[in-house]
């Protein structure tokens, strides 16, 4: 393709057919009596509670097909264990839409040590257990089991990161792609504004499934074309891993679903080659052989302009709750409903984030004018608002309008990252875009205040110190939380993140823009634990970094291996996919895998709590640091545990064959399962 233009063939919204909108896509079959529909084109299946506003998926891609002209309906978190909810609006006359929501089902149920969780912010009352795991299979099968002749079309981030083969960290294996578990047609992964128009459009033509192949965006089971060149990245006896360019259409062959359940390296290779294939402006398609049948995927979609982000965010959604959940408080609406999305995407490539792997790289924004029309709509139509925006952001709070400085230039590259291990050359950092629209937004009627939630990239913020001047000056409040994630070269080199130092910078210039301000503000600085490539010394060293400091944690972060992210494949491979990997030549990692292990490391964030004491003395004596046992204060834990503290207190840990203790320094040595 021509790798000098990454823009679309068809404006989003080029056959929009502008009707009444619903008040609320309906739920139940009275509202669609109301709406005088006999039956609805499309029916739209989610994990979620149906909140009809932007923040919510279900809810963009509903009103953007209602705006298309088809009747749109919604089943949210319907009861899964018959067909029955799923027959509640009748047969859809186009297809089923089936995703488990906003977040990953595993992610919203299990904690990263694999507990339930209590509660869903995404449920009404907050109540947990109201989705399946793994709800988009779930889902997906009780809808052909209603309606076995209609089209399935899954979408959504639980799809998206898992339209591969993936390593499942709650059942410690590799799945097969959730297109073949699911048993459905077609998966659209990424933002699917593009691809849902498109898909939706040419099968109510009558097109089947099967033949839209064409489509970005979407991934669905396929024969390789015969005029088509593979490119076999699935050699993991040779270096080449299909990033040369040929002639004529080409799709590169990853390595198929029996080799990566077998084979790591061979499943750190697919890992690698899908991340480099993620610029739509110069990747090829993927295939992966699964059994007998070639799963295909397209390359990305096109990125929305701001006039299509504009036209996405102005569709008349009610800005509420679906009536039906009554006064039921739904945490996650309560959260974002005084917040405005700006932009969208991530050049951070931060390996254990998943944003770079569903929204892409480049950054898609919208205007001036589309986020004023929404504060505005705020301030009049949202119940309860007192006049402050909570936060004016996206996946980040400063990439707004940020791009490569030439577009030739964006389409042929294939870093991983913008700003590592250094800030590209090429990145226009300019913050001014960003102070301008804050400006605006402070002077619009009725508006008191306009804080910053999204996280700050900071390695990004000290190249603008009239950004964190006007950051500092008006819109913190108290607190900005921040997420260096570490300290140590070891783990940020793994995480693909700048180093300390950048932080230290920019906390010099928040406290002297908060001191010229007559604030006293403060940063929560946010850290991970168990990290692939993290050692217990790396833990340490953080601790005492945060002793110095006088950080204290109050809640910490233990690394979740999600799908598809590349700190994921570091986990379950023991192999670095940021270079080159074949047999013999692969670039290891050490993964923290054991339950004791993965707690002595978050122990660590948490030296000050009495009850990890026990755990922390026993650790800093195996690695050879009584030093650090004492009272004074270059010291990190007491040398005695003060009666009545510490949980662990008095535990003994497991004998090894022969007699020896279990030790828990990681590097070299079996850990604890």
């Amino acid at each position: 393709m021509d790798t000098q233009m990454i823009t679309a063939e068809k404006p989003l919204m080029a056959r929009a057919q502008p009707r009444k909108p619903a008040p609320f896509l309906p739920m139940s079959r009275a509202e669609m009596d109301a709406l005088g529909w006999d039956a609805c084109d499309i029916v739209l299946v989610t994990g979620d509670a149906y909140v009809d506003h932007p923040s919510f998926g279900m809810a963009i891609i509903g009103r953007l097909l209602e705006a298309q002209g088809f009747r749109v309906g919604i089943i949210a978190q319907p009861d899964w264990h018959s067909a029955g909810p799923f027959k509640a609006l009748g047969k859809p006359k186009v297809f089923f839409g089936v995703t488990g929501g906003n977040m990953d089902s595993m992610v919203n149920r299990y904690t990263a040590d694999r507990r339930i969780r209590s509660d869903d912010a995404y449920t009404a009352g907050g109540e947990g257990g109201k989705r399946p795991d793994r709800c988009t299979i779930v889902y997906a099968q009780r809808c052909r089991e209603a309606f076995k002749d209609v089209p399935i079309v899954l979408g959504g981030i639980e799809a998206s990161l898992r339209r591969i083969a993936h390593y499942d960290y709650w059942s410690d294996k590799v799945r097969r792609s959730v297109l073949a578990d699911a048993k459905a047609d077609l998966l659209l992964y990424g933002n699917a504004e593009r691809a849902v128009v498109e898909v939706a459009n040419r099968l109510a033509a009558g097109e089947a499934p099967r033949e839209l192949d064409d489509i970005r965006g979407v991934a669905l089971f396929r024969k390789v074309p015969a005029d088509y060149t593979e490119l076999h990245a699935d050699d993991l006896d040779s270096a080449d891993e299909g990033a040369s360019r040929q002639r004529g259409p080409t799709v590169i062959r990853l390595p198929a679903l029996e080799q990566v359940e077998q084979d790591k390296e061979a499943y750190a290779r697919a890992s690698r080659v899908l991340h480099r294939e993620s610029n739509p402006g110069n990747a090829r398609p993927l295939v992966q052989r699964h059994g007998d049948r070639d799963l295909w995927l397209n390359p990305p979609p096109i990125p929305l302009t701001s006039e299509e982000m504009d036209a996405v965010y102005d569709l008349p959604y009610a800005r509420a709750p679906h009536p039906s959940y009554g006064d039921a408080k739904i945490p996650a609406w309560d959260m974002i409903k005084f917040s405005v999305t700006i932009m969208r995407g991530c050049f951070g490539g931060c390996t254990f984030c998943s944003i770079t792997e569903h929204e892409g790289r480049i950054i898609q924004n919208r205007s001036e004018g589309s986020i004023l029309r929404e504060i505005e709509k705020i301030r009049d139509k949202t119940p309860g608002f007192t006049g402050v925006i909570s936060d004016i952001g996206g996946p980040t709070a400063n990439m707004y309008r940020m791009a490569c400085k030439d577009p030739k230039v964006e389409a042929a590259c294939r870093r991983p990252s913008c700003v590592f291990p250094e800030i590209c050359p090429n990145l226009n950092t300019s913050h001014d875009d960003l102070i301008r629209l804050y400006r605006k937004v402070r002077e619009t009627k009725g508006i008191k205040k306009v804080m910053v939630a999204s996280g700050v990239r900071y390695d990004l913020a000290v190249e603008s110190p009239e950004y964190i001047k006007e950051l500092v000056t008006h819109h913190v409040g108290g607190y900005l939380k921040i997420a260096p994630e570490h300290t140590e070269r070891g783990p940020l080199d793994k995480m693909m993140k700048p180093g300390i130092g950048a932080y230290d910078k920019f906390k010099r210039m928040f406290d002297a823009a908060a001191e010229q301000a007559g604030k006293k503000y403060y940063l929560i600085p946010y850290f991970i634990a168990a990290h692939p490539g993290t050692t217990d010394e790396d833990m340490m060293n953080l601790a005492l970094w945060l002793k110095k400091n006088r950080y204290r944690a109050d809640q910490v972060q233990t690394f979740l291996p999600s799908p598809m992210a590349t700190a994921t494949a570091m986990y379950h491979t023991g192999v670095n996919p940021l270079r080159g990997v074949r047999h013999g030549g692969s670039d290891k990692v050490e993964a923290i895998k054991g339950l004791r292990q993965r707690r002595l490391h978050k122990a660590f964030l948490r030296y000050h709590d009495p009850d990890n004491w026990p755990v922390l003395r026993e650790a800093l004596i195996e690695m050879g640091r009584r030093d650090l046992i004492g009272s004074q204060p270059h010291q990190l834990v007491p040398a005695h545990q003060p009666p009545g503290t510490g949980k662990a207190a008095g535990t003994k840990r497991p004998l090894r064959p022969g007699g020896n203790t279990q030790r828990f320094t990681t590097k070299g040595l079996r850990v604890m399962k």
